[in-house]
């Protein structure tokens, strides 16, 4: 068991969830009070994705992630801050027999055109997503590459930024510590990303397979979707890991009740604690996972 638990909050993510809750934030500003909210609430570092202002869509707009950054380092709050890399990777297959017309959620870049706001803004960590992954039940593929992985990892070493390696399937890690091999990553983190259609279901089971395949010493964490990311939280930290909370992955405090985020962050403090563990401060966080902080 972990009992020096980082607790991240994945703030809105990319997915068509806006209508679906009033608390998914959208603005920069929104965005920013849900990481001050967040961290209020006892989370160690805040997942940070930007959607358009007027649509509530995903954006790769750095102006929009500059903002965000600027309001939440202005805040009066410590929150370490985790920025996405995974936009441009989308890929909306045509239907049927015309699966060249791609439809209109096809959103795909170069490796390194997903990197231009990290390298504007420096953030302490950034996403790494490590393959290629069947997204939902219709024609939605997310698109990484082996050579795009490397290109990505490269650059975000050259960097000096830390990456967390999103896992979405067991395979995703092999390749993982492909890179590792190759000297692509220094010290990355680890994101076990479970319950998403197709992917890792979120299981006891499974998440326990990927923890024994991680490279000695990782510092790791782990979510479930839904129903199921206050009982992978719990599991995450019974296996040696940290936690993801928030409205990204999960809009429901409980049974027709909508949760803010920082009220899933609650939960888990309070899951943790009851456990007996303690939730890391953003300082012993940074001390924990090497992070490089520059401002």
């Amino acid at each position: 068991m972990n009992h020096d638990v980082i607790i991240t909050c994945a703030l809105t993510g990319a997915g068509d969830t806006t209508a679906k809750s009033p608390y998914v934030p959208v603005t920069p500003k929104q965005i920013a009070e849900a990481a001050v909210e967040a961290a209020k609430a006892g989370a160690t570092v805040v997942h940070c994705h930007v959607r358009d202002p007027a649509t509530g869509r995903f954006s790769r707009d750095v102006a929009l992630y500059q903002e965000v950054m600027t309001r939440i380092r202005e805040a009066d709050v410590d929150i370490i801050v985790n920025l996405t890399a995974g936009m441009g990777g989308d890929l909306e297959i045509g239907p049927g027999e015309e699966p060249n017309a791609f439809g209109p959620g096809t959103d795909l870049v170069g490796p390194l055109a997903r990197l231009a706001h990290v390298e504007a803004l420096l953030p302490e960590i950034c996403t790494l997503d490590c393959g290629t992954l069947n997204f939902g039940d219709g024609n939605s593929i997310y698109v990484s590459t082996p050579a795009q992985l490397r290109a990505g990892a490269r650059r975000i070493t050259e960097l000096g930024v830390k990456a967390e390696l999103e896992i979405f399937d067991t395979g995703h890690l092999w390749f993982a510590r492909q890179m590792l091999k190759e000297g692509l990553l220094k010290d990355p983190l680890f994101q076990l990303c479970l319950g998403i259609p197709w992917g890792a279901p979120a299981d006891t089971t499974t998440m326990k397979a990927m923890v024994d395949n991680l490279p000695a010493g990782a510092i790791w964490a782990g979510f479930g979707i839904g129903r199921m990311q206050m009982p992978m939280a719990a599991q995450a930290v019974l296996l040696g890991g940290n936690v993801r909370v928030g409205l990204e992955d999960n809009l429901w405090l409980e049974k027709g009740v909508l949760a803010t985020n920082g009220q899933l962050v609650e939960r888990a403090v309070e899951i943790l604690t009851r456990l007996g563990a303690r939730v890391l401060t953003p300082a012993e966080g940074r001390a924990k996972m090497n992070l490089t902080t520059r401002y």
